[in-house]
Order: structure tokens, then sequence, then C-alpha cells
């Protein structure tokens, strides 16, 4: 079995699902096909694998493939394919979707989900996804693509509508949400056994149940807890506490992330929301510049210590495949197209995280029904700038791209029409061969 990954100069993350693999029975004996562009991090990923598979038994083999050239031959016959690709990188692509709208008196925290930073970064990589579904079809066409990049409703819906690639869409937050929660409140002594429910769309799907393992509603005793962790100066979960008293209910993403999905909370004729919620403005710049710098001393470290070992992590990639290879019932939450609404509330075309169970006939997603109306009302107002920026995309129209960004909250809260389509036409040049030409 051939289990390709694409972005694997991403060495951690590599690190992490390849070791899960690895430590999974059914999928050890794999060949594991590493893909990257950039062949001085593919060697280092190697490097790590190689030492980690060798000390976990031997099992599989790894082989790489540097550079577009040697894309098609990377995907050849994999029964997976787990994208971790990054379009454009820090330098030039994330400045630029930081640095311009800056100019224009709009800030962002992370920019890579919504926003016009995460307008962008679809347009960026959709063209790339593209090129990639056109090879699976031809090398590959019955593998299924699992997706963990963002923006990530934009990329997997659009691999959805408009190619033939089975994909789903895979997000940490929905397993750590109950227990960010819970943690944050001191009621981790109640995680034990928890069961929830969760719905909505990715970096923004709801709470809606969270019970105890003997069935009892958590979520009485959360709302008693709020006002309380509200007043603590140094909490860095404000903006999703703030969610529960307003509209009942706690979301998958973090607060630095759900700050710049709504008007709310970043306005600059409100400058002391920022330390009243504690948001940090240009937060990824500042995680990229920090990742950068440490890189070489990271990659040391993990080279002379505990890289040759690996302890199964509760990432959903292995799961998944293990689920699928042997037929046994597993169950994620899963960035899915709403076909059928699932979502009764929201359009068909949207992609929705939902409770999906996975077995050897795939991944099925779960019914959910319909979302309290502030919630959906939420969502949807990220929904539109999704949908439009896949139309962007589809189309090479740019009057999608000024639609998205228009629609955007956080843009339409702080600038008018003229200055937001100015924004986006230097963005559009900024970019250059990054992006496709659009009329």
């Amino acid at each position: 079995m051939k289990i390709t990954f694409m972005g694997a100069g991403s060495t951690i993350f590599a690190r992490n699902v390849i070791g899960d693999c690895m430590c999974t029975e059914s999928l050890r004996d794999s060949v594991f096909a590493l893909y990257d562009i950039d062949a001085e991090r593919l060697e280092q990923s190697r490097v790590i694998l190689e030492a980690m598979r060798k000390t976990m038994g031997g099992y599989g083999r790894i082989e790489c493939y540097a550079g577009v050239e040697n894309r098609k031959e990377a995907l050849r016959g994999a029964k997976f394919v787990v994208n971790a690709i990054q379009v454009g990188g820090y330098d030039p692509s994330t400045i630029i979707d930081f640095e311009i709208p800056k100019k224009y008196g709009l800030r962002q925290t992370i920019g890579d989900t919504l926003g016009i930073g995460g307008i962008m970064r679809a347009l960026r990589t959709i063209p790339v996804m593209d090129d990639f579904a056109k090879d699976m079809e031809e090398v590959c066409p019955d593998a299924l693509m699992l997706n963990y990049v963002n923006p990530m409703a934009m990329i997997t819906g659009y691999m959805l509508r408009h190619t033939p690639i089975k994909t789903v869409g895979l997000c940490h937050s929905v397993q750590n949400c109950s227990l960010s929660l819970l943690r944050a409140l001191d009621m981790e002594d109640k995680y034990e056994g928890v069961r929830d429910v969760i719905a909505g769309i990715n970096h923004m799907a709801w709470l809606l149940e969270i019970k105890d393992k003997d069935g009892n509603d958590l979520y009485p005793e959360i709302k008693s807890k709020i006002d309380a962790y509200m007043e603590q100066p140094d909490a860095k979960n404000k903006v999703r506490m703030d969610y529960i008293r307003n509209f009942g209910y706690y979301c998958t993403e973090s607060s630095e992330h759900n700050a710049e999905y709504s008007p709310f909370y970043i306005k600059s004729k409100y400058p002391e929301l920022l330390e009243k919620y504690n948001i940090p403005l240009d937060e990824y710049i500042t995680r990229c510049v920090r990742q950068i710098n440490e890189w070489k001393q990271h990659y040391g470290e993990l080279c002379k210590q505990d890289a040759k070992e690996h302890k199964r992590t509760r990432e959903y990639a292995s799961r998944i495949m293990e689920s699928i290879v042997n037929n046994t019932p597993y169950q994620i939450g899963g960035n899915v197209l709403n076909t059928g609404h699932l979502i009764t509330n929201f359009p068909e075309d949207a992609c929705v995280e939902v409770p999906c169970l996975v077995n050897g006939s795939g991944i099925t997603p779960c019914h959910v029904g319909k979302l309290p109306l502030a919630c959906a009302a939420m969502n949807m107002s990220n929904i539109a700038v999704q949908l439009l920026t896949i139309e962007a995309a589809k189309t090479k129209k740019k009057e999608y791209i000024y639609q998205a960004a228009m629609m955007d909250p956080h843009t339409a809260a702080e600038l008018d029409i003229d200055s937001i389509k100015k924004m986006v036409d230097e963005l559009i040049e900024a970019h250059g061969d990054y992006l496709p030409k659009y009329i």
C-alpha cells in the first residue's frame, strides 16, 4: 500500500502522521512517498523519518520525490494522499497578506482561514490543488485525499465540487474542542468519558452538546464560570468564552483565530478591545518568524534525541486509514459538502464540519439538522466569503474576489468598498505569478 504525503517538508507534521502509520500494524508495511518542491526540507524529513522507521522495526519503505516534475510519480498508485502544502510560504506570500492590508488600516491575527488573508491564500492554493487533482485522476483515481491545508472550507469545498477526487478536510480543533474548554475553566476532571456533538464550519463549528460520562449536561456549570474567567487579565480564550455569553455555545478554533472571523473584536475605532480580549495582532507573522529562526536548532535536536521514537498521536489521519483498511468503525469531525442538507439551514454548496462515520466503505457524513439561529448566522457570514472565493478561483473573474472581500465581516466593518477593491488589486499585483490571471 502506498501513502503519499504532499508538502513533506513540513517535517514535524509529516513525522506525526507517518509516525502514527508506523505505529499501526495494518499501515506500517506501506510505501511512504514524500513529496515537496523544497529539496532541502524534503531531505531533512527523510532523515528524521528513516531513522524513526529503522528504530520502529524497519517496516515499510520511504521514497522521496522533489519538484513538480516528479509529482505524478509521487502520487502514482497511492491509496491515501495527505495534503499539507503551503503555496507561497511565509516570504513572500504571508508577508504580503499582512502588510498590504495593514496599509489600509486592516489588521489581522492569523489570516489563513477567512478575511483577506484567507481569501488570498485560497486563491494561491486552489490552482495547485487543481493540478494535484488532474494528476491523481490519472495515476491514483480511487485515492482518498486527507486535506489538512487552510483555508480548509475553501480548499476542501473546491476539491469536492470541482474535481472528481474523494476528499475530506481534517482539523485538529475538533479533537481538542471540549478539552480546551474544560481545561480553561478548571473542569478537566469532567473530561474522561465526555460526550459531545460538534457541527458548523471549519474553525467555527459549535459545541452543541457536552455531557459527562453519566450523561449530565455540563453547559450550566460552564456558563456559571464564564464571568469569572473573563475577569482574568491574562486569560487567552476570551473570544470563545464571549461566544458562550452571547450565542450560547463554544466553538472549535482558538480565540486568536475567531477574533478575525466577525466584526466584533478587531476594530480600529475601539482599540481597547484588543487588550480586553487579549487579541494578538500579527500573531501568525510572529509564529512564522519564530519557527524559521528556531528550525535549524530544532532539526539538530530531532536528529540527536527522541526523533527515532514515536508514540501514536490523536491525529485523525492514521486512524482514518486504519479504519478503511480494516473495515472497523471510527468517528471523526470531518469537512465535507453539505449534500442533502446535513445542516438544514445551510446551502448544499457549503463545506461543513460535521460528525462522520469511517469504515471500509469510506467516509459517511452524519445528518445534524438545524443549528441554533445565531450560530447559523455567524457561520453563514463566513460561508458567503468561502463560496465567493471558490467562484473566483473557478471562473478567474476578479469581481468575485472583490465580492468575497466585501462580504468578509471583519473587512467590511473596517473599510469602504472603494478601499476594498483597491486593496484587492494591490494584493493581486503583489502576489504576481503565485496567482493566475484574473479578468
